[in-house]
Parts: structure tokens; C-alpha cells; sequence
């Protein structure tokens, strides 16, 4: 949806091609099946959906989102110890994941240049393998009466994104975060009906011109079926269909060689499970994060606590390979309470109401397609999000990273010219920016779980590891080293500012401060969850 916003400026036309059938407002569906864990945004990437959506930050607190200042309300044991809660440097957005889709849905669709094509599969590319020329596409239901349908739309950008692990396909939009399920065309020559409208599609027929569909009420209340495909033409195709992408394979078609692709798998679980919050920790209420140290033996276990609308907490407990935890409803208290390295989260849910069954996932594997060396790379095509790079959740920072790649899509193609010649391939190196920082982070620490990787942790891995160690003993002490550590993880600068003299002069030393003997929850926050 975001890039549907960033190209809604630069082309006249941009159609979402979505293969769910989308709810009007926040409600669960298929294709997001992560939905049912927790999310935040950081402020890196809340800037970023502010600069494409204005006032979007405002819709989404009205509508219950909180907005939880870094490390302020952040109650948080690292491997190090308990960080201190410092003034605030950076901020959060904490909601359900249902509720942020559909704010910035339905801000990007209220754009009248924007057109949502929903129940719709991308099924591959056309074109060859010096330019991407569209999309071949699948109505997946009948369409309802009255959308517009064409077999072939003129566009001039189009494309698909999806949920992990069951959409497929090309978009120009991408979703706030990666495993979303869009796909955009956007072009000067598509009038009102020349490619397919909200959840319409045209029967078979590669020679139709647009606007063109099979029989005399095509346009204008036809129908197409279920199974029936057609293309959708356009200059510009952005694959936003996560971690299910198969654009790789569809690239080998076309002739071009397999990408170089990179996975590390931690073999975390995660569980998670709604819970209603105590009366009076209903609101102003910190988040709560117990995080594994990675020097112990054996697996490592965590957990998250997440204050959102409604009075809610989002509670996520994962654990890596061994120490799993169950997908039972009867043992999530235990296993917040026994197996982590700090009981308060389990203390903490044993006094609030469970609302939600335990949802379970293993879908954690960081992997990163590296599209911006291949040798030759097709006019016409951008891969951004989960499809170009996933990380292990755990780190939070998909989202974010998906918004700052709709605005950098925007300001290239800005900058270099719709159409001009090499722009996709300054897209995809442009948006590898703000993915390596993430992957750095999330791989950096991952590398070192058993089974990760064939090889295990590198030299250099081992010892940027020991530096972050150093830094984050330092930041359970020292409040500007904490802030130098959040302007990373927040996604607003990046690594470099951790080799800063001052910083490097200052992880020597170390903290400055005791270390903490317990989380550091206010005498009011422990009173109104009932743990005083």
C-alpha cells in the first residue's frame, strides 16, 4: 500500500492488486496470518509512513494505537542485565497489526488515482529478460457487480505483493510491512474502467485491448469467474509478496541467472496470545521485554509484552531450537514464568484475562535475496520488502524498513525520471540501504544460534558481536550510549554512529551506573497490575 502511495504522485494511475478479499476495517484475514503477533514500528520507519501519509500518526492514535516513548516506557532485560529507562530519544507505534493495516489502507485508497484489485493472484512476469513488460494475473472469486475489468490494462507501473507462504507476484505497493498482500499498476493511458477495478478481472484474452473484455457488459457490471486470467500491462513492477516471493524463479525464466541468497535460521518458535490488561493497566502502561543471553548454554528464550488499543497487551514468547515453547493455552503462564530469564512477564499475565487462543509460528528465517548484484537486472522491476529481505521478527523491523523502501522507490524515480533508462536498477540498489542495517542487526546476533547457518559465525561476526556486547553492558548505564544504541535499532541512522570516538571511548569504560537488580517498573506501574 505504501508504494502505491509513493508512485500515486508520479504516475496517473495505480491499481493494488491484492490477493485477498480485504476486510472494510480491522479485521483478521488470510493471507496475514503474523497479524496474531506482536508488532511495533519504530521511529524510523513511523517517519517514513508520515512523509507518504501526513497525519496518519494522528489517525492511528485516535483509533487506539499508543505511542511509547523509547526507552521511557520500555521495560527491558538484555543480555547484559536491565536497561535503565532514560528520557525519551526515540518513540514506537504499538497497535494490532489488523488495526495499522487498515489505517493506512484506507488512507491510501481514499486517493482517487489509486485502484484496488482484490481477490487476485499474480501468477508471473511477462516481458523478457531486458525488461519486465507486466504481470499475468488470477481472478481468485468471482467478481461483484459493477467493478471494471479489462484482460490487458495499460499501465504505467504494476504489480503484486502477499501474504508469506501463500501469495505470489509483483506490485509497485508495497504493504507497511512485508508479508502484506498488494500489487500495484499505475499508468498516463488506464482511464476509468481500461484495467481491472476493486475486485474485478476480464476473461481470458492476451489480444484485448484495455477497457476491452469479453461480452457487451464487460466494463460495466460483467463478472468474470473464478480461474479466469489476463494481463496487466506496465512499466513498472514491484514484487511485494514476501516471504512466499518466487520473482527469483520467475527471473530464471526470463533467462536471467539465480540470485545470490543468504538465509539464517535461529530456529526460533514463536507463541503469542492476547490477553485483556488489569482495569487499572489499561493505559500508560510500559512495554515489558525479557531478552536471552546469548553467552548461556542451551537455547535461548524471550518474550514481549505489548500495551495496545483496547486495553490489550500483546504477548509474544518465543525460544530458539530446544527450547521451544508449547502452542497450549494451559502452559504459556508457565513457561513466561519458569523459562525466561525474568519471571514479570509471567507474573504480570497471571493477573490479566486471557482473550485469544495461542497463535504459533515457526516462520522466523532470515533470508536476503542480494538482486542488487546480479549482473543484469530487467528494466521495469523492483523487489522491496519481505520478498527482498525477511528478518527474523524478533527484532521488529520489518515494518519500518518496508516504509523507508516505498519513499526511497519515490524519490528516485523522482529524481532519475519515470521510464529513464537503468532506474529500476538504481531502485534496487537504493532500497538495499536501509535492509542491510536491519540484516546486520538481526543476523548479527542470530548467527551465533546452533544450526543457523552450515558454517557458523565468521570471524568479523564474532567480533562486531563482542563490540555490541560491550555497548549494550555500557547502555544498562550510560544514557547516551543507550540513545547512540536507539538511534540504530530505531532505524533512524545508521551503524557507522556506533564507531563515533566518543562512543568507542565510552564502550571501554563501560556503564557509569550500577547495574540494576530487577526490572525497573514504578511503585504505580506494579500496583495497578496487582503485583503490590
Amino acid at each position: 500500500m505504501l508504494a502505491a502511495r509513493a508512485l500515486a504522485g508520479l504516475a496517473d494511475r495505480v491499481v493494488v492488486v491484492e490477493r485477498d478479499v480485504l476486510p472494510d476495517g480491522p479485521a483478521p484475514r488470510k493471507g496475514l496470518p503474523q497479524a496474531r503477533h506482536a508488532h511495533m514500528l519504530w521511529s524510523g520507519g513511523v517517519r517514513a509512513v508520515e512523509e507518504l501519509l501526513p497525519g496518519v500518526t494522528e489517525a492511528l492514535l485516535a483509533a487506539g494505537a499508543r505511542r511509547t516513548p523509547v526507552t521511557t516506557d520500555m521495560v527491558v532485560m538484555g543480555a547484559r542485565g536491565w536497561f535503565r529507562r532514560w528520557p525519551e530519544s526515540h518513540h514506537v507505534i504499538l497497535a494490532g497489526r489488523d488495526l495499522l493495516d487498515a489505517t493506512i489502507r484506507a488512507q491510501v485508497l481514499a486517493d482517487d488515482r489509486i485502484e484496488l484489485l482484490s481477490g487476485v493472484e499474480v501468477l508471473g512476469l511477462t516481458g523478457d529478460a531486458g525488461a519486465v513488460t507486466g504481470v499475468r494475473v488470477r481472478a481468485r472469486k468471482a467478481l461483484a457487480p459493477g467493478a471494471s475489468a479489462a484482460p490487458d490494462a495499460r499501465a504505467q507501473g504494476a504489480g503484486a505483493g502477499g501474504g508469506a507462504r501463500s501469495v505470489t507476484g509483483s506490485s509497485t505497493a508495497s504493504d507497511p510491512a512485508p508479508d502484506s498482500g498488494s500489487a500495484t499498476s499505475a499508468g498516463p493511458d488506464a482511464g476509468a474502467g481500461a484495467a481491472p477495478g476493486p475486485e474485478a478481472g476480464a476473461a481470458p484474452g492476451p489480444e484485448a485491448g484495455a477497457g476491452a473484455a469479453p461480452g457487451p457488459e464487460a466494463g460495466a457490471g460483467a463478472a468474470p469467474g473464478p480461474e479466469a486470467e489476463w494481463v496487466v500491462s506496465a512499466g513498472l513492477v514491484v514484487d511485494a509478496t514476501g516471504r512466499g516471493s518466487r520473482v527469483g524463479r520467475w527471473l530464471t525464466e526470463l533467462g536471467l541467472p539465480e540470485v545470490e541468497r543468504r538465509e539464517v535460521d535461529s530456529g526460533l518458535a514463536y507463541a503469542s496470545r492476547l490477553y485483556r490488561a488489569p482495569e487499572q493497566a489499561r493505559s500508560g502502561y510500559p512495554i515489558v521485554n525479557v531478552q536471552p543471553d546469548p553467552r548461556a548454554e542451551g537455547p535461548g528464550r524471550a518474550g514481549f509484552l505489548l500495551p495496545i488499543e483496547d486495553g490489550h497487551w500483546i504477548v509474544t514468547l518465543n525460544g530458539t531450537r530446544g527450547g521451544e515453547p508449547s502452542t497450549k493455552n494451559d502452559d504459556f503462564v508457565r513457561f513466561a514464568r519458569e523459562e525466561l530469564r525474568h519471571p514479570v512477564i509471567g507474573e504480570l499475565i497471571e493477573r490479566a484475562e486471557p482473550v485469544s487462543d495461542v497463535a504459533y509460528t515457526r516462520a522466523t528465517v532470515n533470508r536476503r535475496h542480494f538482486y542488487e548484484r546480479m549482473p543484469a537486472w530487467p528494466e521495469n522491476l523492483t523487489v522491496v520488502g519481505d520478498a527482498l529481505a525477511a528478518y527474523n521478527p524478533l527484532y521488529g523491523h520489518g515494518l519500518a524498513v518496508a516504509a523507508q523502501s516505498a519513499v526511497i522507490l519515490r524519490d528516485v524515480v523522482r529524481r532519475r525520471g519515470w521510464g529513464s533508462a537503468g532506474l529500476s536498477r538504481r531502485v534496487q540498489k537504493a532500497v538495499a540501504r536501509p535492509v542491510s542495517t536491519a540484516w546486520d542487526l538481526a543476523v548479527g546476533q542470530d548467527v551465533f544460534c546452533p544450526g543457523a547457518t552450515e558454517d557458523g559465525p565468521t570471524l568479523r561476526d564474532r567480533l562486531v558481536a563482542a563490540y555490541v556486547g560491550r555497548l549494550m553492558l555500557t547502555a544498562t548505564g550510560n544514557g547516551r550510549i543507550a540513545r547512540r544504541v536507539t538511534d540504530v535499532t530505531s532505524l533512524e541512522r545508521g551503524p557507522e554512529v556506533l564507531l563515533a570516538p566518543s562512543v568507542l571511548l565510552a564502550a571501554a569504560m563501560g556503564p557509569w551506573k550500577p547495574a540494576l537488580t530487577g526490572p525497573p517498573l514504578t511503585g504505580d506501574e506494579l500496583k495497578r497490575a496487582g503485583l503490590e
